[in-house]
């Protein structure tokens, strides 16, 4: 039943709506115009991880790198405080012995080069294209499979809520020219599990209301369902925000990324499932109807 508690979320679904065509269109042309900032992952350089005798001082480092013409050079703990990894740019295959047998003449003994690596722009391609195309395939399952379980028309809100997701992390991450590298790319699809099992729980809601509720109006049965599951909604997405700024400020710079990502995909995601997909739902005129699986009548009249 409607009470006084019901929260009509449908009611600003149009003003979401275009907040929505917004941020997407400001994402997309972040994407054209200054792209992402791809990281070693994806773009090849140098790899140098370093060992101390005592816990090493970062920006001592950045700043011996950056006085010597590396600018962009990344540097950051692995593992223990002792132990350093730098990241560059580059396409010279001999820069990361050039720069440990620099900051060994500048450091003296006190540290070792653990190894040098060599990423090639080919490799990076190929993890970037796979990475893509792993996305696309992630995609298609989820459409798959919401198809199967409730029918085409939640599968096809969902999937634009979760391209709308996407979109926008990306975007993000594009517009202040952060560091794009697999550790992102890998929360950009536990971004997709989040988000889709969210939509899925307010799906299930609707899809009982919408058999229960026979004389009530779409829009108010999506406030309902969306309503009846607002306190898990929120107690899932603040509990793993809680986690994600935790891992955030003190998990240490190689999964800042990471969490940052996570971070914002939770965010929007909660937005998305709410607004997105529920409104798409209206838009699409989901009906009862839609619920009856097709029949065989057919079939069987043409059984001899």
């Amino acid at each position: 039943m409607i009470t006084n508690k019901t929260i009509k979320f449908m009611a600003l679904r149009k003003f979401f709506f275009v907040v929505g065509i917004i941020l997407m269109v400001g994402s997309i042309g972040s994407l054209v115009v200054k792209q992402l900032n791809l990281g070693l992952d994806f773009t090849g350089g140098a790899l140098i991880e370093l060992n101390y005798d005592q816990p090493a001082d970062l920006s001592s480092i950045r700043q011996m790198l950056a006085g010597a013409g590396w600018d962009d050079a990344v540097v950051q703990n692995f593992g223990a405080s002792s132990d350093v990894l730098i990241r560059l740019a580059s396409e010279d295959p001999d820069l990361g012995s050039e720069i440990a047998r620099l900051i060994q003449a500048q450091e003296g003994g006190e540290v070792t080069v653990k190894r040098v690596e060599f990423i090639g722009p080919q490799v990076g391609e190929e993890l970037r294209d796979q990475g893509g195309l792993g996305m696309l395939l992630a995609m298609g399952g989820i459409l798959l499979y919401v198809s199967l379980r409730f029918q085409m028309k939640f599968a096809a809100a969902a999937i634009v809520a979760l391209v709308h997701d996407v979109i926008f992390t990306l975007g993000l991450f594009s517009f202040f020219q952060l560091s794009f590298d697999l550790t992102v790319l890998a929360a950009l699809l536990a971004v997709i599990g989040y988000s889709l099992n969210d939509t899925i729980v307010v799906f299930d809601r609707v899809r009982e209301n919408l058999r229960l509720m026979r004389k009530t109006e779409l829009e108010e049965i999506i406030d309902v369902s969306t309503t009846q599951t607002l306190a898990r909604t929120l107690a899932t997405s603040g509990s793993t925000l809680l986690v994600l700024l935790a891992l955030y400020f003190f998990g240490g710079e190689n999964i800042q990324g990471f969490a940052l990502a996570l971070i914002i995909g939770v965010g929007i995601g909660t937005y998305s499932s709410i607004y997105i997909s529920n409104g798409l739902l209206i838009t699409m005129k989901l009906t009862r109807e839609d619920l009856i699986p097709p029949q065989v009548e057919e079939a069987i009249d043409d059984m001899p």
